[in-house]
């Protein structure tokens, strides 16, 4: 909260002299909240569930070179702190490729690739052990700063780096000596554990160790993805300047499953190696057990806490399942059912169900959830004759309609009601009929409704009665 001698004198005057303060309080002392701050409370409302959610969990955050030469990354840092403040467990892993070269290039260094790997010659070691060691302690600096009317002002965050990474040399691969560089061999996960739990902030390089004394380069990347899957993270995140996946209309993906990226690594016939590598990587963690996988843009600020509390996030998530489903409900959903049909009901779209009687009758109910949020519902009424069932009370946040959700509900319950050999489904409405005409439905009578629906029949509503037959 704002301090009183620091509140903005941005004021509205009032006709008797009196002035209204800019989200502020009136002449009686009430208070007047404005679009700003009904904002900013509706947004800390919609990301608690995520806060909750990420408490405990452990998250593998990649971050680029070029990220780190960015003037945005210490505010990069405060959002990462912030994300540990929430008890997030913190894994990061710093990319040093452009730095490397910079210095390469300094000192008049030629690199040698081969296969998209580098050959990491004495000299170029060196220059590597430099570069990472710079760019560790930049950041452990960075995480120390504590400032006063700064973002991380009281934080006193411990970031560990230490030899956890066991590594090997790459060796001999078609005749070509890798030199210096190394594969990951070993992770030493009992002792990072330990660190996490203790509410420590890993930070890892991407160098590794090998039992003789030595020192090998390692990719980044791979150091991150290994790293996910062997600390059994939920989630593994690459920031750069990928603004993550976009298919063949170059739009962007929000969210796909491993299985679909891999149909678009194998569609794709001009797919440079790097970013085959990207996304190889991407199938590896989720085929082995993290959960989600990000990738965002660097260049957005805020671009971390966008992507985890905001509903569609900014980037593309791949994950292990789809992102949403259809369930059948439980108790648990009454709240989020209620949230999503009382605007429906206030405005007579939808007959008012009181919460007793969603609870007595939450085993007729399907959801669709997404990200610890229901945003569809739909129920399923089987009539006493065995061979009609009622479609009821769908409906689609509003956000998420016109993008076939209704579509894909309304067809598993029809799907459900098949199962179950019924022969028709209807509806009772009195908006929307277009939309049921559309999906096979024929206006009828309500004689044609199963004997306890007519008895029942508020004449006062006067829904119209359309039938499908399955």
């Amino acid at each position: 909260m704002t301090d009183s001698n620091t509140k903005s004198s941005n004021n509205t005057f009032l006709a008797d002299g009196s002035f209204l303060a800019n989200g502020s309080h009136s002449a009686d002392g009430s208070h007047s909240v404005n679009n700003t701050e009904i904002d900013f409370v509706q947004q800390f409302r919609n990301a608690a569930p995520y806060i909750n959610a990420f408490r405990n969990q452990t998250f593998v955050i990649y971050f680029s070179g070029d990220v780190l030469a960015d003037n945005e990354f210490p505010s990069l840092v405060h959002d990462i702190t912030l994300l540990n403040s929430l008890g997030v467990k913190l894994v990061l892993v710093h990319g040093a490729r452009s730095q490397i070269e910079k210095r390469l290039k300094t000192l008049g260094i030629k690199s040698k690739y081969t296969h998209g790997l580098r050959v990491t010659d004495n000299e170029t070691m060196q220059v590597i052990k430099e570069a990472s060691g710079c760019i560790r302690l930049n950041i452990e600096a960075l995480f120390s700063t504590s400032l006063k009317y700064t973002p991380m002002a009281g934080s006193q965050i411990n970031i560990i780096s230490s030899n956890y990474i066991i590594a090997k040399p790459k060796g001999i691969i078609d005749g070509v000596d890798y030199l210096h560089t190394g594969d990951i061999r070993k992770i030493d996960v009992h002792s990072i554990k330990h660190s996490l739990n203790a509410g420590d902030v890993i930070l890892l390089s991407p160098v590794g160790y090998s039992t003789t004394g030595e020192i090998f380069n390692l990719n980044g990347e791979d150091l991150a993805t290994l790293s996910s899957i062997e600390l059994d993270a939920d989630k593994l995140i690459f920031i750069d300047d990928s603004s993550g996946i976009f298919n063949s209309n170059n739009e962007l993906l929000n969210d796909l499953t491993a299985r679909e990226l891999s149909e678009i690594i194998a569609s794709e016939e001009i797919l440079q190696e790097d970013i085959k590598r990207h996304y190889q990587r991407i199938i590896q963690a989720c085929e082995s057990g993290v959960d989600r996988v990000h990738i965002i843009n660097r260049n957005i600020d805020g671009a971390l806490l966008l992507e985890l509390f905001t509903q569609d996030g900014i980037g593309t998530l791949v994950s292990t399942d789809r992102l949403e489903d259809i369930r059948c409900a439980t108790i648990e959903d009454v709240n989020g059912i209620i949230e999503l049909i009382q605007p429906l009901e206030d405005s007579g779209q939808l007959v008012k169900r009181s919460r007793e009687r969603l609870e007595t009758e939450i085993n007729n109910f399907y959801v669709i959830e997404r990200e610890h949020r229901i945003i569809g519902c739909g129920a399923l009424y089987i009539a006493s004759n065995k061979t009609q069932a009622e479609i009821a009370c769908m409906a689609i946040a509003e956000e998420y309609q016109s993008q076939g959700r209704g579509e894909k509900l309304f067809s598993h319950l029809c799907k459900e009601a098949r199962n179950n050999n019924l022969k028709q489904v209807f509806i009772l409405t009195t908006h929307a009929t277009h939309w049921f005409i559309d999906h096979g439905f024929t206006k009828k009578s309500l004689e044609d409704l199963p004997s306890e629906k007519q008895a029942f029949y508020n004449y006062q509503r006067n829904s119209a009665v359309y039938i499908k037959e399955l």
